[in-house]
C-alpha cells in the first residue's frame, strides 16, 4: 500500500521487513548445519582412506571436541549478539565455519582436525542465539510462537538436506571424502554473502518503529558498518539480569534434561536400531530413523501454533504435553524394536521427533526471547542452549559406554523431570503478551513473567 507521496506506508515496509528477515534468517541457519554436517558424512571415506586413518575412538573424541567448543559458545555469543547485534556475530559465525571446512578438506592430519573442530564448534554457536534475537526484534510476542515454531524447521531441514547434498559430492560426483567439506563450504560460504546484503538487526535501522516498546533497547550507532548494540560493561549487566531470571534458568535445565534423547538418536539411531533389528540391513537401518527428523519439521510448527492460538502466548503448556508423550514414546522404544515390527519403530520415531523437536524448539527459541526481553533475548537464548548444548555432548557419549534399554530408561526419566519443573511455570506469560491481553500498551522495565 503507497501513501499520499507515493512511497510504501509504515505497515507495508515492516511487513515486508519480517518476511525477508524470517527467509533469510532461516536459510542462515539451515546453511550452518551443511558445515555441520561434512565430517559426519567425511568418516565414511576416511574409515577407508590408507593415508589418513581415523579409528572409531578418534573420530568420537573429534564430534566431542566440536561439542564442547559448540557449547561453550553458546554462553559466550548470546552476550555478543546483544551487544554488536546479530549482524557482526552471525555473519562472522558463516565465514569462519566455511573457512575451517576448508582447512579440513586441504590439510588431513589429526591435530588440524582437532582445531578446526574447537573453530567449527565456536563458529557454528553464533548462530542460534543472534538468529533468535533477530527474529524477537522483528516479531511482537503474540506472534512469535507460532513464527519462531515456523522458523525452527530451519535445523530439522538442514539436517534433512545438508548429509545427502554432502555425500553426493562427495562420493558421486568426485569420489573423495575431501569434497564433503568443499560442498559445504561454498554453500555456507555464498549464505553468508546473502546474509550481508539481506539481513537487519531491527525494524529501527531501516527507518521502521520498534514492533512493541522496550524501554531498554539502546539506540544503534555505526561500528565499522555494522550496528552496536550498548556501552561498555553493559554486557555483564544483561547476563547477571538473565541468572537472575528464574524462569530462564528452569528454561536451561529443562533443555539440558531434553536435548541428550535428541542427540543419541541423530548420532546413534543407524546402530541403534541395527542392533535390534538386524534383519533391516545397514541401509534399512540407516533410512528408518530419518522419520525422526521429519517430523521435526512439523514439530515446531504445531506447538508455536498451539501456544499462541491455543494458551495464549503462554509456551509451558504445549511444551509439557508435548514432554509427556515423548516419555511415553521413549519408554516404548526399545520393546518396539524387540516386535521387530519396522513400522511400529518407524511410527514411534515420527513421534518421538514430533514431541521432542516441538518443545525443543520452544523452549530454546520463542520461550527463551520472551522471558529474556528485547533488551537480553540474544544472551538468554544463548544460556538455555548453552545449556542444552552440555546434554548434547551426553547424548553422543551415553550410548557408546551403556546399553540401549539403560539409555532409554535413562532418556524416559530425564523427559518426564523436564516436564515436571516446567509444570509450576504453566500460567507465565512474558510482560509483553500480558499488557497485550490487558489492554496496556505501557512499557514496563521488569523483565520477569508474571502470572496471568
Amino acid at each position: 500500500m503507497l501513501n499520499p507521496h507515493g512511497t510504501a506506508s509504515p505497515r507495508a515496509s515492516l511487513a515486508r521487513w519480517k518476511w525477508q528477515i524470517f527467509a533469510i534468517t532461516w536459510l542462515a541457519y539451515a546453511a550452518f548445519y551443511f558445515t555441520r554436517k561434512a565430517f559426519s558424512v567425511a568418516k565414511l571415506g576416511i574409515a577407508e582412506d590408507p593415508t589418513f586413518h581415523l579409528d572409531k575412538i578418534a573420530m568420537a573424541n573429534l564430534d566431542a571436541i566440536y561439542l564442547t567448543a559448540y557449547a561453550v559458545g553458546q554462553f559466550t555469543w548470546g552476550v555478543f549478539a546483544d551487544r554488536y547485534g546479530p549482524r557482526v556475530v552471525v555473519f562472522g559465525g558463516l565465514l569462519i565455519s566455511a573457512a575451517a571446512a576448508l582447512v579440513m578438506g586441504s590439510f588431513a592430519t589429526l591435530p588440524i582436525f582437532a582445531t578446526c573442530m574447537v573453530v567449527q564448534g565456536l563458529a557454528q554457536s553464533t548462530g542460534w542465539s543472534g538468529l533468535c534475537k533477530n527474529i524477537g526484534s522483528f516479531f511482537a510476542t503474540h506472534e512469535r510462537g507460532r513464527v519462531l515454531g515456523l522458523w525452527s524447521t530451519c535445523y530439522a531441514f538442514g539436517g534433512l538436506v545438508a548429509s545427502p547434498f554432502a555425500g553426493w559430492w562427495a562420493y558421486e560426483v568426485f569420489g573423495t571424502w575431501h569434497a564433503a567439506f568443499y560442498s559445504t563450504a561454498a554453500v555456507v560460504g555464498a549464505v553468508a554473502i546473502l546474509f550481508l546484503l539481506l539481513q537487519r538487526n531491527r525494524p529501527q535501522d531501516v527507518g521502521l518503529p520498534p514492533v512493541e516498546a522496550d524501554v531498554q533497547q539502546p539506540e544503534a550507532v555505526n561500528y565499522a558498518g555494522f550496528k552496536h548494540e550498548g556501552e561498555n560493561g553493559k554486557s555483564l549487566r544483561i547476563l547477571g539480569k538473565v541468572l537472575r531470571n528464574r524462569t530462564v534458568l528452569t528454561l536451561g535445565l529443562a533443555y539440558f534434561l531434553l536435548k541428550p534423547a535428541r542427540y543419541a538418536i541423530l548420532l546413534w539411531g543407524p546402530v541403534i536400531v541395527y542392533e535390534r533389528m538386524p534383519g533391516l540391513g545397514k541401509v534399512g537401518a540407516a533410512i528408518l530413523p530419518s522419520a525422526f527428523e521429519v517430523a521435526g519439521l512439523l514439530g515446531p510448527i504445531l506447538i508455536g501454533y498451539a501456544s499462541d492460538r491455543i494458551f495464549g502466548a503462554r509456551r509451558m503448556p504445549a511444551c509439557v504435553i508435548s514432554l509427556l508423550g515423548l516419555t511415553v514414546c521413549l519408554a516404548l522404544f526399545v520393546p518396539a524394536m524387540q516386535t521387530g515390527s519396522s513400522l511400529l519403530v518407524l511410527a514411534l520415531l515420527f513421534m518421538m521427533g514430533l514431541t521432542l523437536y516441538g518443545p525443543d524448539s520452544m523452549i530454546s527459541g520463542a520461550a527463551a526471547v520472551d522471558f529474556g526481553t528485547g533488551e537480553a533475548a540474544g544472551t538468554a537464548a544463548g544460556f538455555v542452549n548453552g545449556c542444552g548444548s552440555i546434554g548434547a555432548i551426553l547424548g553422543g557419549l551415553l550410548p557408546g559406554y551403556f546399553d540401549t534399554y539403560t539409555v532409554f530408561i535413562g532418556f524416559t526419566v530425564t523427559a518426564l523431570i523436564a516436564a515436571g519443573i516446567l509444570i509450576p511455570h504453566w500460567n507465565s506469560r512474558p510482560e509483553a503478551a500480558n499488557q497485550a491481553h490487558s489492554g496496556n500498551d505501557e512499557p514496563r522495565l521488569n523483565a520477569r513473567p508474571v502470572r496471568s
